[in-house]
Protein backbone atom coordinates (compact mmCIF):
# COMPACT_ATOMS: atom_id res chain seq x y z
CA UNK A 1 0.00 0.00 0.00
CA UNK A 2 1.49 3.69 -0.93
CA UNK A 3 0.63 6.35 0.99
CA UNK A 4 -1.45 7.87 -1.35
CA UNK A 5 -4.36 4.79 -1.39
CA UNK A 6 -3.39 4.48 2.86
CA UNK A 7 -4.70 8.39 2.97
CA UNK A 8 -7.80 7.51 0.65
CA UNK A 9 -8.02 4.30 2.70
CA UNK A 10 -8.66 6.33 6.10
CA UNK A 11 -10.98 8.97 4.64
CA UNK A 12 -13.34 6.29 3.28
CA UNK A 13 -13.84 4.77 6.40
CA UNK A 14 -14.81 7.90 8.70
CA UNK A 15 -18.32 7.12 7.08
CA UNK A 16 -21.65 6.29 7.94
CA UNK A 17 -22.14 3.77 10.82
CA UNK A 18 -18.68 4.62 12.46
CA UNK A 19 -18.26 3.98 16.33
CA UNK A 20 -15.27 5.41 18.03
CA UNK A 21 -13.70 3.19 20.88
CA UNK A 22 -11.05 5.04 22.89
CA UNK A 23 -8.58 3.76 25.45
CA UNK A 24 -5.89 5.50 27.71
CA UNK A 25 -3.52 6.25 24.74
CA UNK A 26 -5.68 9.15 23.75
CA UNK A 27 -5.68 11.20 26.94
CA UNK A 28 -2.24 9.90 27.48
CA UNK A 29 -1.34 12.21 24.65
CA UNK A 30 -2.87 14.94 25.85
CA UNK A 31 -0.84 14.84 28.95
CA UNK A 32 -3.12 12.42 31.63
CA UNK A 33 -0.90 10.27 33.64
CA UNK A 34 -1.11 6.63 32.11
CA UNK A 35 -1.03 3.01 33.61
CA UNK A 36 2.55 3.37 34.18
CA UNK A 37 2.75 6.97 35.76
CA UNK A 38 -0.33 5.81 38.08
CA UNK A 39 1.22 2.92 39.19
CA UNK A 40 4.86 4.54 39.86
CA UNK A 41 2.79 7.27 41.89
CA UNK A 42 0.92 4.94 44.34
CA UNK A 43 3.78 2.89 44.77
CA UNK A 44 5.31 5.98 46.17
CA UNK A 45 2.34 8.19 48.13
CA UNK A 46 0.07 5.30 49.09
CA UNK A 47 2.03 3.93 52.08
CA UNK A 48 1.47 8.11 53.88
CA UNK A 49 -2.28 7.39 52.36
CA UNK A 50 -3.53 4.63 54.51
CA UNK A 51 -2.50 3.02 58.04
CA UNK A 52 -3.52 0.08 60.09
CA UNK A 53 -4.47 -3.55 58.38
CA UNK A 54 -4.95 -1.35 54.92
CA UNK A 55 -1.44 -0.51 54.80
CA UNK A 56 -0.47 -4.13 55.76
CA UNK A 57 -2.29 -4.88 52.47
CA UNK A 58 -1.09 -2.33 50.35
CA UNK A 59 2.36 -3.56 51.48
CA UNK A 60 1.23 -7.24 49.58
CA UNK A 61 -0.23 -5.30 46.84
CA UNK A 62 2.64 -3.40 45.86
CA UNK A 63 5.29 -5.60 45.22
CA UNK A 64 3.11 -7.14 42.65
CA UNK A 65 2.35 -3.70 40.69
CA UNK A 66 6.06 -3.07 40.53
CA UNK A 67 6.14 -6.41 39.08
CA UNK A 68 3.44 -6.87 36.81
CA UNK A 69 2.16 -3.15 36.61
CA UNK A 70 -0.94 -1.51 37.48
CA UNK A 71 -3.18 -3.12 36.10
CA UNK A 72 -1.98 -6.98 36.12
CA UNK A 73 -0.65 -6.25 40.14
CA UNK A 74 -4.47 -5.50 41.11
CA UNK A 75 -5.67 -8.59 39.37
CA UNK A 76 -3.22 -10.81 41.36
CA UNK A 77 -4.81 -10.46 44.52
CA UNK A 78 -8.39 -8.90 44.67
CA UNK A 79 -7.87 -5.66 46.82
CA UNK A 80 -10.05 -5.10 49.73
CA UNK A 81 -12.97 -2.58 49.55
CA UNK A 82 -11.06 -0.22 51.99
CA UNK A 83 -8.01 -0.47 49.44
CA UNK A 84 -10.07 -0.10 46.76
CA UNK A 85 -11.66 2.87 47.72
CA UNK A 86 -8.00 4.53 48.76
CA UNK A 87 -6.85 3.27 45.12
CA UNK A 88 -10.07 5.08 43.53
CA UNK A 89 -9.43 8.10 45.68
CA UNK A 90 -5.98 8.70 44.99
CA UNK A 91 -6.41 7.99 40.68
CA UNK A 92 -9.19 9.87 40.76
CA UNK A 93 -7.16 13.17 42.07
CA UNK A 94 -4.62 12.85 40.17
CA UNK A 95 -6.14 12.55 36.46
CA UNK A 96 -8.21 15.44 37.40
CA UNK A 97 -5.43 17.34 38.80
CA UNK A 98 -3.96 16.98 35.05
CA UNK A 99 -7.22 17.39 33.19
CA UNK A 100 -7.39 20.56 34.73
CA UNK A 101 -4.46 21.76 33.84
CA UNK A 102 -5.20 20.39 30.49
CA UNK A 103 -8.36 22.12 30.31
CA UNK A 104 -7.33 25.69 31.55
CA UNK A 105 -4.79 25.12 28.03
CA UNK A 106 -7.37 24.94 26.46
CA UNK A 107 -9.33 27.63 27.42
CA UNK A 108 -6.49 29.21 27.47
CA UNK A 109 -6.13 29.16 23.69
CA UNK A 110 -3.19 27.56 23.87
CA UNK A 111 -4.16 24.11 23.22
CA UNK A 112 -6.66 22.33 20.64
CA UNK A 113 -7.58 18.29 21.97
CA UNK A 114 -6.79 16.53 19.14
CA UNK A 115 -10.42 14.99 19.13
CA UNK A 116 -11.85 18.07 18.51
CA UNK A 117 -9.69 18.84 15.51
CA UNK A 118 -10.94 15.28 14.15
CA UNK A 119 -14.80 15.65 14.74
CA UNK A 120 -15.65 18.45 12.34
CA UNK A 121 -14.56 15.45 9.51
CA UNK A 122 -16.94 12.97 10.94
CA UNK A 123 -20.74 12.58 9.75
CA UNK A 124 -23.09 13.68 11.89
CA UNK A 125 -26.04 10.97 12.46
CA UNK A 126 -29.44 11.99 13.68
CA UNK A 127 -28.62 9.72 16.92
CA UNK A 128 -25.28 11.30 17.30
CA UNK A 129 -21.60 10.50 17.06
CA UNK A 130 -21.36 7.59 18.97
CA UNK A 131 -18.18 7.27 21.63
CA UNK A 132 -17.20 4.20 23.76
CA UNK A 133 -14.35 5.31 26.00
CA UNK A 134 -12.72 3.54 28.94
CA UNK A 135 -11.12 6.77 30.06
CA UNK A 136 -12.21 8.50 33.59
CA UNK A 137 -11.29 11.78 32.26
CA UNK A 138 -13.39 14.64 30.19
CA UNK A 139 -11.55 15.37 27.62
CA UNK A 140 -13.64 13.71 25.15
CA UNK A 141 -16.61 15.91 26.50
CA UNK A 142 -14.49 18.85 26.43
CA UNK A 143 -13.05 18.78 23.08
CA UNK A 144 -16.94 17.70 21.51
CA UNK A 145 -17.71 20.88 23.02
CA UNK A 146 -15.02 22.90 21.62
CA UNK A 147 -16.02 21.46 18.41
CA UNK A 148 -19.30 23.51 18.83
CA UNK A 149 -21.33 19.88 19.49
CA UNK A 150 -23.74 18.98 22.19
CA UNK A 151 -22.66 15.83 24.66
CA UNK A 152 -24.94 13.28 25.94
CA UNK A 153 -23.66 11.52 29.10
CA UNK A 154 -27.16 10.07 30.01
CA UNK A 155 -27.28 12.20 32.79
CA UNK A 156 -29.80 15.41 32.74
CA UNK A 157 -29.30 18.24 34.53
CA UNK A 158 -26.60 20.62 35.48
CA UNK A 159 -25.83 21.08 39.19
CA UNK A 160 -27.15 17.71 40.68
CA UNK A 161 -27.27 16.00 37.14
CA UNK A 162 -29.86 12.12 37.43
CA UNK A 163 -28.88 8.96 35.57
CA UNK A 164 -31.96 9.36 32.61
CA UNK A 165 -30.91 7.96 29.89
CA UNK A 166 -34.57 9.13 27.78
CA UNK A 167 -34.51 12.79 29.49
CA UNK A 168 -31.04 13.15 28.42
CA UNK A 169 -31.59 12.35 25.16
CA UNK A 170 -34.72 14.94 24.90
CA UNK A 171 -32.69 17.76 25.95
CA UNK A 172 -31.08 17.75 23.01
CA UNK A 173 -34.17 17.51 20.92
CA UNK A 174 -34.87 21.23 18.97
CA UNK A 175 -37.80 20.74 16.99
CA UNK A 176 -40.70 18.59 16.39
CA UNK A 177 -42.87 18.13 13.18
CA UNK A 178 -46.10 16.66 12.33
CA UNK A 179 -45.87 15.15 8.85
CA UNK A 180 -49.10 12.61 7.85
CA UNK A 181 -49.95 11.77 11.48
CA UNK A 182 -46.57 10.85 11.68
CA UNK A 183 -44.04 12.82 14.40
CA UNK A 184 -40.74 13.70 13.52
CA UNK A 185 -38.07 14.98 16.05
CA UNK A 186 -34.67 16.81 14.49
CA UNK A 187 -31.95 17.04 17.50
CA UNK A 188 -28.93 19.32 17.92
CA UNK A 189 -26.08 18.13 16.53
CA UNK A 190 -24.07 15.71 19.30
CA UNK A 191 -21.13 13.28 20.40
CA UNK A 192 -23.17 10.34 22.17
CA UNK A 193 -20.47 8.95 24.97
CA UNK A 194 -20.41 5.74 26.73
CA UNK A 195 -18.09 5.58 29.64
CA UNK A 196 -18.27 1.90 31.08
CA UNK A 197 -15.51 2.46 33.51
CA UNK A 198 -17.36 5.59 35.32
CA UNK A 199 -16.24 9.27 34.58
CA UNK A 200 -14.51 11.84 37.51
CA UNK A 201 -17.42 14.28 37.55
CA UNK A 202 -20.02 11.06 38.81
CA UNK A 203 -20.32 10.71 42.47
CA UNK A 204 -22.55 8.54 44.95
CA UNK A 205 -24.93 10.09 46.88
CA UNK A 206 -27.35 8.69 48.95
CA UNK A 207 -26.98 5.31 46.84
CA UNK A 208 -27.64 7.33 43.53
CA UNK A 209 -25.40 8.11 41.05
CA UNK A 210 -25.13 11.75 40.29
CA UNK A 211 -22.92 14.16 37.80
CA UNK A 212 -21.15 17.55 39.24
CA UNK A 213 -18.72 19.10 37.06
CA UNK A 214 -17.15 20.62 40.07
CA UNK A 215 -14.94 19.30 42.32
CA UNK A 216 -16.61 17.41 45.68
CA UNK A 217 -14.37 16.76 48.89
CA UNK A 218 -14.88 13.70 50.57
CA UNK A 219 -17.17 11.91 48.64
CA UNK A 220 -16.81 8.87 46.69
CA UNK A 221 -15.98 8.87 42.85
CA UNK A 222 -17.77 6.48 40.69
CA UNK A 223 -14.93 5.05 38.58
CA UNK A 224 -13.12 1.47 38.43
CA UNK A 225 -10.38 1.46 39.16
CA UNK A 226 -7.95 -1.36 37.36
CA UNK A 227 -7.74 -4.94 39.66
CA UNK A 228 -9.76 -8.23 40.15
CA UNK A 229 -13.25 -6.25 41.23
CA UNK A 230 -12.83 -4.25 37.88
CA UNK A 231 -15.39 -6.92 36.32
CA UNK A 232 -18.15 -7.09 38.82
CA UNK A 233 -18.20 -3.61 39.61
CA UNK A 234 -18.84 -2.68 36.11
CA UNK A 235 -22.26 -4.43 36.74
CA UNK A 236 -23.40 -1.65 38.97
CA UNK A 237 -24.74 1.51 38.14
CA UNK A 238 -24.35 3.45 36.47
CA UNK A 239 -21.94 1.75 34.97
CA UNK A 240 -23.68 -0.94 33.67
CA UNK A 241 -26.48 1.04 31.81
CA UNK A 242 -23.11 2.97 30.26
CA UNK A 243 -21.79 -0.82 29.07
CA UNK A 244 -25.05 -2.02 27.96
CA UNK A 245 -25.18 1.40 25.69
CA UNK A 246 -21.81 1.19 24.51
CA UNK A 247 -21.95 -3.03 23.46
CA UNK A 248 -25.48 -2.11 21.62
CA UNK A 249 -23.43 0.73 19.02
CA UNK A 250 -20.94 -1.57 19.07
CA UNK A 251 -22.98 -4.56 18.14
CA UNK A 252 -24.25 -2.34 15.11
CA UNK A 253 -21.43 -0.34 14.02
CA UNK A 254 -20.84 -0.48 10.41
CA UNK A 255 -16.60 0.30 11.26
CA UNK A 256 -15.02 0.80 13.68
CA UNK A 257 -12.18 3.75 14.60
CA UNK A 258 -9.95 2.52 17.23
CA UNK A 259 -7.90 5.38 19.08
CA UNK A 260 -5.42 4.39 21.78
CA UNK A 261 -7.09 1.21 22.90
CA UNK A 262 -5.46 -2.38 23.82
CA UNK A 263 -7.99 -4.66 23.64
CA UNK A 264 -7.61 -5.52 27.71
CA UNK A 265 -10.63 -4.41 28.47
CA UNK A 266 -13.38 -7.65 29.78
CA UNK A 267 -16.38 -5.32 29.78
CA UNK A 268 -16.23 -4.85 25.61
CA UNK A 269 -14.49 -7.52 24.20
CA UNK A 270 -16.67 -9.89 24.28
CA UNK A 271 -18.98 -7.93 21.39
CA UNK A 272 -16.12 -5.97 19.77
CA UNK A 273 -13.75 -8.62 19.07
CA UNK A 274 -16.61 -10.93 18.26
CA UNK A 275 -17.89 -7.39 15.72
CA UNK A 276 -14.16 -7.37 14.26
CA UNK A 277 -13.97 -11.17 13.79
CA UNK A 278 -17.00 -11.03 11.59
CA UNK A 279 -15.79 -8.49 9.33
CA UNK A 280 -16.35 -4.94 10.23
CA UNK A 281 -13.66 -3.15 8.78
CA UNK A 282 -11.28 -1.35 11.49
CA UNK A 283 -9.06 1.21 11.68
CA UNK A 284 -6.28 1.34 14.66
CA UNK A 285 -4.34 4.05 16.14
CA UNK A 286 -1.72 3.18 18.52
CA UNK A 287 1.49 4.73 20.04
CA UNK A 288 2.55 1.22 20.50
CA UNK A 289 0.26 -1.73 19.36
CA UNK A 290 -0.47 -4.09 22.81
CA UNK A 291 -0.09 -7.77 22.40
CA UNK A 292 -3.92 -8.54 22.48
CA UNK A 293 -4.40 -5.62 19.58
CA UNK A 294 -1.28 -7.68 17.32
CA UNK A 295 -3.48 -10.44 17.74
CA UNK A 296 -6.51 -8.65 16.38
CA UNK A 297 -4.44 -7.34 13.47
CA UNK A 298 -2.78 -10.55 12.86
CA UNK A 299 -6.25 -12.64 12.72
CA UNK A 300 -8.00 -10.38 10.98
CA UNK A 301 -7.78 -9.02 7.24
CA UNK A 302 -10.44 -6.46 7.55
CA UNK A 303 -8.22 -4.25 10.23
CA UNK A 304 -6.11 -1.20 8.84
CA UNK A 305 -3.52 -0.87 12.16
CA UNK A 306 -0.92 2.24 12.65
CA UNK A 307 1.35 2.38 15.27
CA UNK A 308 5.34 4.12 16.02
CA UNK A 309 7.96 3.55 14.36
CA UNK A 310 11.51 4.55 14.14
CA UNK A 311 13.71 4.32 10.84
CA UNK A 312 17.52 5.48 11.13
CA UNK A 313 16.45 7.93 14.19
CA UNK A 314 13.36 9.87 11.94
CA UNK A 315 9.87 9.19 13.32
CA UNK A 316 7.91 6.77 11.25
CA UNK A 317 4.57 5.37 11.12
CA UNK A 318 4.63 1.38 10.69
CA UNK A 319 1.05 0.27 9.09
CA UNK A 320 -0.43 -3.33 8.84
CA UNK A 321 -2.80 -3.85 6.15
CA UNK A 322 -4.27 -7.20 4.84
CA UNK A 323 -0.98 -9.48 5.78
CA UNK A 324 1.54 -6.68 4.81
CA UNK A 325 3.22 -4.49 6.72
CA UNK A 326 4.87 -1.11 5.46
CA UNK A 327 6.75 1.89 6.78
CA UNK A 328 6.81 5.49 6.25
CA UNK A 329 8.93 7.59 7.04
CA UNK A 330 9.03 11.21 8.44
CA UNK A 331 5.18 10.82 9.06
CA UNK A 332 3.51 9.96 12.38
CA UNK A 333 -0.24 9.08 10.90
CA UNK A 334 -0.99 6.57 14.13
CA UNK A 335 -1.42 9.75 16.42
CA UNK A 336 -4.24 11.42 16.00
CA UNK A 337 -3.51 15.36 15.82
CA UNK A 338 -1.00 14.50 12.83
CA UNK A 339 -3.13 12.05 11.20
CA UNK A 340 -5.69 14.86 10.74
CA UNK A 341 -3.49 17.32 9.47
CA UNK A 342 -1.88 14.70 6.75
CA UNK A 343 -4.73 13.11 5.79
CA UNK A 344 -7.85 15.73 6.02
CA UNK A 345 -6.23 18.92 6.43
CA UNK A 346 -3.46 18.77 3.84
Amino acid sequence: MDISALKLAIQQHMSDGLVTIVGSGLSCAEGIPGMDALATHLCSAMPSLVTGPVLDEWANVSPNIIACGLEDGLTKIAPSTDLEEAIRAEVGRVVSEAEAAIIREVFAGTKILRFTRLLPHLLRPTGGIQVVTTNYDRLLEVASEEACLGVDVMFNGVYAARLNEREARLSFCREVQLHKGTSRFFYADRVVISKPHGSLDWYERNGEPVRHCGHLQNVSRLIIPPGQNKYRNGYSSPFDVHRERGNKEIDRASRFLIIGYGFNDVHLETHLTDRIRKGTPTLILARTLSDNAKKVVSANSNVIALESSVVSGAAATRVYSQGSTDIFTGLSLWDLEQLVTEVFEP
